[in-house]
């Protein structure tokens, strides 16, 4: 039987250099993106890779939680037609924003980095189950450091900063990644949390040179803040995508759940803040009003 493996926003950075990898792995290698474009052209460097399997690019935009359904409506009756385990979901998707945007009416930033991968995990929750042992990816990111608590609303209070902003989404999801695997633990499902650290992707190039993405009291430190941004994101994606593959295919997180794999491809201790089920129970509140598992 084939060992499969899904990875969301694989067709450029991160996303493709886990797809690259998980394909070395052995993986049949499904790559969701929203430009059919690059996914075609993901699919012939993954092909060029020498895959043991074929991979596949399916379209949806990852941003649209109609098109998260649609996509995950697809990939159970692939994978209930063709009898084939779905092994390992990447929820490599993510999304930071200079200026606020909407999309479907929620903040975009809230929905890009936790609504769409919450969506995607619960609706295939049934297809991981039933081909377990299988393995939950969520990506993560440093930014949960600098992340307001406050989750009685999508929207916290306060202006917009786009990087606070995308920190307060991936607390959400990691919250959100702890609380499913204690939810999950014994059904041979394991749910990982991995940081990828930072890499020059399409997300950063541009993004993080604007001083509108921090708050007023870092713009006031906004050469030093640059300097760290550019650091921060000046390494190799294929190095950023380590974590994601170690948490993925390690044999000894084998049977193991609920772990952060860092930014050095070992596990680290989750932020504070992820962990306390006062968040955890917040975020599930928020997650389930905006985007309800089954439609009226």
């Amino acid at each position: 039987m084939r060992k499969t493996a899904v990875v969301t926003a694989g067709t450029g950075g991160i996303g493709l250099e886990t797809a690259l990898g998980l394909a070395d792995a052995g993986f049949a290698v499904t790559v969701i993106g929203r430009d059919t474009e690059r996914g075609a052209k993901a699919i012939d460097r993954l092909n060029a890779a020498g895959p043991v399997h074929p991979p596949r690019f399916l379209p949806a935009d990852l941003a649209s939680l109609e098109q998260v359904r649609v996509l995950a409506h697809r990939l159970a009756v692939d994978h209930a037609a063709s009898g084939e385990p779905l092994t390992v979901l990447v929820n490599n998707v993510g999304a930071m924003f200079a200026e606020r945007q909407t999309r479907g009416g929620v903040e975009a930033s809230f929905v890009v980095n936790h609504l769409s991968p919450y969506l995607l995990t619960e609706l295939l929750l049934p297809t991981l189950t039933a081909g377990a042992p299988s393995r939950i990816v969520n990506v993560t990111s440093g930014a949960v450091a600098v992340a307001k608590r406050a989750f009685d609303a999508v929207e916290p209070p306060g202006g917009y900063y786009g990087f606070h902003w995308y920190g307060r989404a991936k607390l959400a999801n990691l919250a959100y990644t702890l609380d499913l695997s204690a939810r999950l633990d014994g059904t041979g499902v394991s749910v990982f949390a991995a940081d990828p650290g930072g890499a020059a992707t399409d997300m950063t190039n541009g993004t993080m040179a604007d001083p509108k993405i921090v708050s007023p009291a870092l713009r006031l430190l906004w050469p030093l803040v640059r300097r760290t941004f550019e650091r921060s994101t000046s390494g190799p994606a294929s190095a950023a995508a380590r974590p994601s593959l170690v948490a993925a295919t390690d044999a000894t997180l084998t049977g193991r759940t609920g772990i952060v794999i860092g930014a050095q491809a070992h596990p680290v201790a989750p932020h504070r803040a992820a962990a306390d089920p006062r968040v955890a129970e917040a975020v599930r509140r928020l997650s389930e009003r905006h985007a309800p598992l089954a439609l009226a």
